[in-house]
């Protein structure tokens, strides 16, 4: 890696059975900075043809040595990949803050992530257990945990690292063999990552990496017959053609398909804790999280205090490129900008509290935008309603816990919720009316919690990953019944 190309592998190519190929197709597709618009390199354009190699390449590694070693070997394979992970932390962050436009010090804790999900995965590989099961007189009745056998995944552009550790990481521990598809906009650390994977001594074919289009490497993955698992993280539209795709197949699928999931801020709160998540939540990733806090709700007691002291910290929010590590990166593209500059549009009818600041130097033809906060937004408005993907947040006014809990409901979406509260019962009572995946109290995120049950309800999506939870969903359960007189 020099200073001038910090890219130390060939990243036109994909990697199918062990070996780095180009698309048969020969097409590549460009990759954009989103910090000045300037292109970072090629890459491969994989298409159907790419996918079905990668399929038989994955079968052949289930059906070879890969198949074949016990637990135990799998997870000693998934730590060192962790282990290299962090040698490599710091060339992993320079790429995804080429790719993605996230500051430095976010990009190496995305590292710094994948890295302990292989950790958490190769430690936990031999000790996924089976039951056993009292049964009738004569007969011994056990489980057994099994892989699918090939899955597919489907990576999104905003978080790679993170989420390529905790679909691609927990698949391995199980012993499938994996086909990973990643976003055509950021696919650096992906094609890093099995490089990474390969030295690392994972058999060949038992990791394949083919980019390219959604429509064109993305389809074709979906509906390949002998994919037996699908794991995608994404928009709700494509979600469900990924859904149908899998269905025809009858091909189980974890959808995780982003929220609008809201803080509730209850006069009795702890603003001084309270505060940072408050603004972080939504801000991190330049609101480019599937489980962004992009709705904030307060009591009347406490409100004006929360939206004096948001409006200060977003005042104070610095947005520029990537590689100057400031609190905020461009959005991943012109389009995002677009995007969610038709949501602010949308906003005009509404008070903005608060607006960061694009530094003057930033590049032109950068994908920036100021992050924004909208004050006292009735609670069926659009922008407390759908999901923006970018750096915008809301504060609504309630009065009641009943209210409360009204609003918070009332989307589509059920992916994460937060309240903050010294009241322990009421505590619990919301952590079972909220309609939500995962419920914070007095916290946001508890530090992107790895070893955490991590997905959504409603059209957020189904199916879990993180966690040991996420081992479950990767394997498939066997009944023996074994009659011996």
């Amino acid at each position: 890696m020099s200073e001038t190309n910090p890219i130390w592998f060939d990243p036109t190519l994909c990697l199918i059975g062990g070996k780095w190929v180009p698309a048969q197709s020969g097409e590549t597709l460009p990759l954009v900075n989103p910090s000045d618009g300037s292109a970072i390199c090629q890459i491969a354009r994989g298409g159907a043809a790419d996918i079905d190699a990668a399929v038989q390449a994955a079968q052949a590694a289930m059906d070879g040595d890969w198949g074949r070693m016990t637990a135990l070997e799998r997870g000693r394979i998934i730590t060192r990949i962790g282990q290299l992970v962090l040698d490599y932390a710091d060339r992993l962050a320079v790429l995804e803050a080429m790719d993605v436009g996230k500051p430095l010090t976010q990009a190496r804790a995305d590292a710094i992530a994948l890295a302990r999900y292989c950790e958490f995965y190769g430690g936990a590989a031999d000790k996924v257990h089976g039951q056993t099961i009292p049964f009738m007189e004569g007969y011994t009745v056990y489980t057994l945990r099994e892989p699918h056998g090939v899955t597919g995944h489907i990576v999104p552009w905003n978080y790679p690292m993170q989420i390529i550790g905790r679909s691609v990481g927990a698949a391995l521990t199980m012993g499938n063999a994996a086909v990973l598809k990643p976003a055509e906009e950021a696919c650096l650390t992906a094609l890093a990552f099995a490089h990474i994977a390969m030295e690392a001594g994972l058999p060949a074919g038992a990791l394949n990496v083919v980019p390219g289009i959604g429509a064109e490497a993305g389809a074709a993955l979906t509906a390949h017959p002998g994919i037996h698992h699908i794991s995608f993280t994404g928009s709700v539209p494509t979600g469900i053609l990924v859904q149908t795709a899998a269905a025809k197949n009858v091909v189980p699928v974890t959808l995780e398909l982003g929220g609008k999931s809201p803080q509730l801020v209850f006069d009795d709160a702890d603003l001084d804790a309270a505060l940072p998540f408050l603004v972080n939540a939504g801000c991190q990733n330049a609101g480019q999280t599937c489980s962004a806090s992009s709705r904030i709700l307060v009591q009347r007691g406490v409100y004006d205090e929360v939206k004096r002291r948001m409006a200060e910290a977003y005042a104070a929010i610095t947005v520029g490129p990537a590689m100057e590590d400031l609190r905020m990166g461009p959005l991943i593209s012109a389009r995002q900008k677009e995007i969610v500059s038709g949501f602010l549009a949308k906003g005009a009818d509404l008070t903005i509290a608060a607006q960061g600041e694009v530094v003057g130097h930033a590049p032109a033809e950068g994908a920036y935008l100021c992050p924004t906060l909208f004050a006292d937004v009735p609670g069926d408005h659009a922008l407390a309603r759908d999901e923006i993907f970018g750096p915008v947040q809301v504060l609504i006014p309630f009065d009641t816990e009943e209210e409360a809990v009204q609003i918070a409901n009332s989307t589509d979406y059920g992916l994460v919720a937060s309240i903050w509260s010294r009241d322990g019962s009421r505590q619990m009572r919301l952590a079972k009316k909220l309609h939500a995946g995962q419920v914070f109290i007095n916290n946001y995120g508890a530090a992107g919690g790895v070893e955490l049950p991590f997905g959504g309800v409603g059209k957020s999506g189904h199916g879990r990953e993180k966690g040991f939870e996420a081992l479950y969903g990767f394997s498939q359960l066997k009944t023996v019944a074994a009659y011996h007189g």
